[in-house]
């Protein structure tokens, strides 16, 4: 494990610097989820890839901007999917993305995940990983500092609901909506890894992204982003669901599969649980 978590530091040193350049533009290709890759989402996919290639203990990789699995190493035990640059959109007006990583035994599904890690890349470059419990780590100087662990309150303040609220459903809006009326602040970037970062540092809260009417199994993937983040909030004392149960108990059929998602503290979750179950 420890030789991974280097090889994730190592890779987001290089994509700070691959993001401090002035050319992001676009490429020709798209991505599994049909979306049009940016160079540097093909960069960053490249680098980190070249990093676990070094790694003896990591026998398959995924990544979120590759239709199928690569084998690396024949005798590793380790299979690790990862989101290079999740909200990479983002970059060219400056908001913060974030890269993901799920770190699976024995294959991909939820219940095989023993760590989980991502990094923001802001006005600061921070990293959380998640294994036995969830911690902080801060790039100085091109050197990773560790900060403190993060616990979640049983009950936070921030709200970040995702998904476009006309395909929402109307018991989903009444939930979000009560939320506002208690409160709640709404803290939504569009981007994922900063809006769950926020919720886990600020002590708690709940960031949504449902079923929709247009995207009726979700848009986040399991296994590179709805799977990790899932566990380092479970470390974190929080939780994970897909509306009415845990969401590192779904199955996966393709490494590209999606799901609802919701992740928060005890309070919020409790309300998402309860509203979803009397829903349907």
């Amino acid at each position: 494990m420890r030789e991974i978590f280097e090889a994730i530091q190592r890779s987001s040193i290089r994509i700070k610097k691959a993001i401090d350049v002035k050319d992001i533009g676009y490429s020709q290709e798209q991505n599994s989820s049909g979306e049009t890759q940016l160079q540097l989402d093909i960069q960053c996919d490249m680098l980190i890839e070249e990093e676990f290639s070094r790694v003896a203990s990591i026998h398959t990789i995924a990544s979120e901007e590759k239709e199928h699995a690569v084998a690396l190493h024949s005798n590793g035990k380790y299979y690790i999917a990862y989101d290079p640059l999740d909200g990479s959109s983002l970059v060219d007006v400056n908001l913060s993305v974030g890269s993901i990583y799920g770190i699976y035994e024995k294959g991909f599904e939820g219940t095989n995940l023993v760590a989980a890690c991502y990094v923001v890349f802001g006005p600061r470059v921070e990293m959380v990983f998640a294994h036995n419990k969830t911690k902080l780590h801060l790039l100085q100087n091109n050197h990773w500092e560790f900060v403190k662990e993060i616990r979640l309150n049983e009950k936070g303040k921030l709200n970040a609901p995702g998904g476009t609220q006309q395909h929402w459903a109307p018991y989903h809006k009444a939930l979000i909506d009560g939320l506002f009326n208690e409160g709640y602040r709404l803290r939504y970037s569009g981007g994922m890894v900063p809006d769950l970062h926020q919720i886990l540092l600020k002590g708690g809260g709940l960031f949504s992204y449902p079923a929709t009417s247009d995207r009726p199994d979700g848009k986040l993937r399991l296994l590179f982003e709805v799977f990790p983040f899932a566990f380092v909030y479970e470390k974190a004392g929080g939780f994970g669901i897909d509306g009415k149960t845990r969401v590192l108990e779904r199955t996966v059929a393709h490494i590209h599969d999606t799901s609802p998602c919701f992740f928060g503290s005890k309070y919020e979750i409790d309300r998402v649980h309860d509203v979803y179950t009397n829903a349907q």
